[in-house]
C-alpha cells in the first residue's frame, strides 16, 4: 500500500517514492490496482476518502460521464445517519465486486475463445451438439459418430475437385 502524506499547501507526497504527486498521479496508481492511502501530515488523520472523492470530481469536470447520477447521490445523501446506512454501503461494495468478478470472467472467456482454434472451437460445438442429440435419442438412432480429420479433409477434397470453377459456364456442367 502506497502511503501518501497531505500538506498543509494541498500538496501530496508519495512517501515510497520520496516525490510529490498529483491528483492524476494518484489516478493512474489506482488504475494499476495500486492500494493508496493518504494521512494528513500533522495529524495522522485519514484522507483517503476526500482525495478519491476529489479525483471522481475532477474526472467528471474534464467531461468525463458521471457514474452516479443526480438521483443516486441524492438517494445515498438521504442514507447518511439512517439505520440502513451500513447495509446500503455493505450492498454497493458487494455489487461492485460481483460486477468486477463478473467482467473479469466474461474477459477470461473471450480470451479463450479468440484464441482458440476456429475449426477446433466448431468441431468440439458439433460433438457437443451430436452428443446432446445422442442423449435425447434412444440408443443414438440415425446419428453417425463424428467424422475424423483425415475423413473431413477427404470430403473436402473430393468437393473441391468435383466442383465446377468460377471460369466455368455452371450451365454445361455434369452436375445439373
Amino acid at each position: 500500500m502506497r502511503i501518501l502524506k497531505k500538506y498543509p499547501n494541498r500538496r501530496l507526497y508519495d512517501t515510497e517514492q520520496s516525490e510529490y504527486v498529483t491528483l492524476d498521479d494518484v489516478r493512474k496508481m489506482i488504475l494499476g490496482k495500486d492500494p493508496v492511502k493518504v494521512l494528513d501530515s500533522k495529524t495522522g488523520k485519514d484522507l483517503t476518502r476526500s482525495v478519491l472523492l476529489q479525483i471522481i470530481a475532477e474526472q467528471e469536470a474534464e467531461g468525463h460521464e458521471p457514474l452516479l447520477t443526480n438521483r443516486v447521490l441524492e438517494q445515498v445523501v438521504r442514507f447518511y445517519g439512517d439505520s440502513m446506512q451500513n447495509v446500503l454501503s455493505r450492498y454497493l461494495e458487494q455489487s461492485i465486486m460481483t460486477f468486477l468478478e463478473q467482467q473479469e470472467l466474461y474477459q477470461r472467456r473471450m480470451r479463450e475463445v479468440l484464441n482458440a482454434n476456429p475449426l477446433k472451437l466448431m468441431q468440439r460445438l458439433a460433438d457437443q451438439n451430436i452428443n446432446f442429440l445422442r442423449s435425447l435419442l434412444p440408443g443414438g438412432i440415425g446419428i453417425a459418430p463424428a467424422a475424423t480429420e483425415a475423413e473431413l479433409h477427404k470430403d473436402v477434397s473430393e468437393a473441391h475437385t468435383t466442383m465446377p470453377s468460377a471460369e466455368e459456364d455452371p450451365s454445361k456442367s455434369n452436375h445439373a
